[in-house]
């Protein structure tokens, strides 16, 4: 229900309404509730048990497991933002939500995606000393630097969520407070404001290109160096032990910046509600469910850890029987 107060020339919005996917069937979108509240179970059981093993198990507290902890406090944070918005507005129509929820939800909204890309370039980097410096790589990714460089990871999230945020809900929203899209995202708000918006759409632009081709220019250069290096080795079986060190990064940073590429950087005359919502979901909620399974499939040693942990439980769980 639009919530709209008198104030002068235009009317001050104090919730607004997320469109999400009303314009589909109640069949279709009971069947797309029972899809992504069964990712999104997953996607909380996969990264918890990926924080959980490489807290315990002692064969995993090398730099990479802990980088791969921070990736999934991230993914479960990225998901608890937008997901249960999302599953009640298609099980309960419970499409309302207020004036500061919807800021929140932007906030962290970019505060966990910038520092997804920058956590990303950094395990990029763990990489590229671990296979080009195995010698020295204890030394270089001592504890000490390791936490700096998740520090690093997790900061430029605040001031590019803070300051694009608060600039945005700042203009007044007077059209309507209708949001065509499932969760509080910077351009279907853009849409609702009735002002000058010229310097702010530069910011956004500059700013997003920042945040995206920074890490992403970081990635490239780590792995043009790491396949340098693989090639060298003359072993097939060295190489491809090599390489398996770093495939399962390599796929969840294409997965990821695939898709916000074409969220994001694509023609507007291209960009349709309907396909930026869809391609928002390969980001938002499909690829934070991917990033343990492919760590997990992919790793010998987490599977190994996880069997560890299991029957570590079975057995202190037989012990109290």
């Amino acid at each position: 229900m639009s919530m709209l107060m008198d104030a002068g020339n235009w009317s001050r919005v104090t919730e607004f309404v997320l469109i999400s996917f009303s314009s589909l069937s109640t069949e279709i979108q009971t069947l797309l509730f029972l899809a992504f509240l069964a990712i999104y179970l997953i996607t909380l059981l996969g990264n918890s048990l990926i924080i959980l093993v490489t807290l315990a198990d002692p064969m995993l507290q090398s730099p990479m497991y802990f980088f791969l902890r921070n990736l999934s406090f991230i993914e479960i944070g990225f998901n608890l933002v937008i997901v249960p918005k999302m599953l009640g507005t298609l099980i309960a129509q419970d499409t309302s939500i207020s004036f500061l929820g919807c800021a929140i939800q932007m906030y962290f909204f970019f505060f966990f995606g910038v520092a997804e890309c920058f956590l990303l370039a950094t395990m990029a980097y763990d990489r590229y000393v671990a296979i080009c410096s195995p010698l020295h790589y204890p030394v270089i990714m001592n504890q000490g630097t390791r936490a700096k460089l998740v520090a690093a990871s997790w900061f430029p999230g605040f001031p590019v969520a803070t300051v694009q945020t608060t600039w945005l809900f700042s203009f007044p929203f007077c059209a309507t407070n209708k949001v065509n899209h499932f969760f509080c995202d910077g351009p279907p708000m853009l849409r609702l404001v009735c002002a000058n918006t010229a310097q702010f759409e530069v910011y956004a632009i500059v700013g997003t290109i920042l945040v995206v081709m920074i890490p992403c220019l970081l990635i490239l250069c780590s792995y043009t160096r790491i396949a340098a290096s693989i090639l060298k080795i003359p072993s097939a079986k060295g190489k491809h032990k090599a390489f398996s060190t770093c495939s399962s990064h390599l796929l969840v940073v294409s997965l990821f910046y695939v898709s916000l590429s074409l969220t994001y950087f694509r023609p507007k005359s291209n960009n349709s509600p309907e396909s930026k919502k869809l391609l928002s979901l390969s980001y938002t909620v499909v690829t934070p469910m991917l990033n343990p399974i492919i760590y997990t499939l992919r790793n010998n040693e987490v599977k190994n850890a996880l069997s560890r942990t299991f029957h570590k439980v079975l057995a202190l769980r037989n012990h109290i029987r």
